[in-house]
């Protein structure tokens, strides 16, 4: 199965000689799941865009640094696409800017939160179990930890979405859409060392030195760690779930 991965974002450039491109860690997260999956990366920040909804079996949007109420051209033509990947119900995946440009593709809002930064290590309350968070072996938690970094969020829902996971600092912290379409405002790709890196680089600049402080306690200690590997089965799952379905005809 081909994944058409959007880069929406690229890595601020102190800490790009130390971490991969956005897509190579989302083909590094998938991979702990299924190593049957492909990839092919579009730069959509730089103007590069899929020529049709079917290059690829499924979809992915990545975070980045911009916000969707921008509306720069790049993405207004990502909205165009995200339109026709849910008209022809085509698997697609929103991570952070991802989900916040799905839900505002498709009548919703964002603003940037007056709760202020959400950085570091979340925990979000399980509101509406999915068939491709489980299998015979796997239950589904009541809860999911995934590392977070942002100050927008959606603050009106689409008619079409549904929460999935939420948290009191975010309560729209999961949509789907039907059954072709979910996202997350967190970063199931984010590394521990990757997400220590982006708060000590914008603690006392960008985030408040306070927030930042307490996102690093809060990733300390033994059971300070997100739920990598159950994200990546979910992203994959989904995946090959919606494409199985796709390939029956229903």
């Amino acid at each position: 199965m081909k994944i058409g991965i959007l880069e929406t974002g690229l890595l601020n450039e102190k800490v790009a000689g130390r971490f991969k491109p956005y897509p190579i860690m989302f083909a590094a997260l998938l991979d702990q799941a299924d190593k049957g999956l492909t990839y092919q990366s579009y730069s959509v920040i730089n103007g590069e865009m899929p020529d049709s909804v079917d290059d690829c079996d499924g979809w992915l949007i990545t975070g980045s640094r911009h916000g969707v109420y921008e509306k720069l051209d790049w993405m207004l033509l990502l909205e165009l696409f995200i339109q026709k990947l849910y008209k022809k119900q085509k698997p697609l995946v929103g991570i952070c800017f991802g989900h916040q440009i799905i839900a505002q593709a498709l009548g919703g809002s964002v603003t940037k939160s007056d709760k202020g930064w959400g950085i570091g290590l979340h925990h979000y309350k399980i509101e509406a179990a999915q068939s491709w968070m489980s299998n015979e072996s796997l239950s589904t938690p009541e809860k999911v930890g995934i590392y977070a970094f942002h100050q927008d969020q959606i603050n009106q829902l689409p008619a079409a979405a549904t929460v999935f996971i939420s948290s009191d600092f975010c309560p729209y912290a999961g949509l789907t859409y039907g059954d072709s379409i979910f996202s997350v405002q967190a970063h199931p790709e984010f590394e521990p060392s990757y997400e220590h890196a982006l708060i000590e680089m914008y603690a006392g600049n960008v985030v408040p030195e306070l927030v930042a402080a307490n996102a690093l306690v809060g990733m300390q200690g033994p059971n300070a760690s997100a739920d990598t590997q159950l994200l990546a089965r979910w992203i994959a799952y989904f995946f090959i779930q919606e494409n199985h379905a796709k390939n029956l005809g229903f």
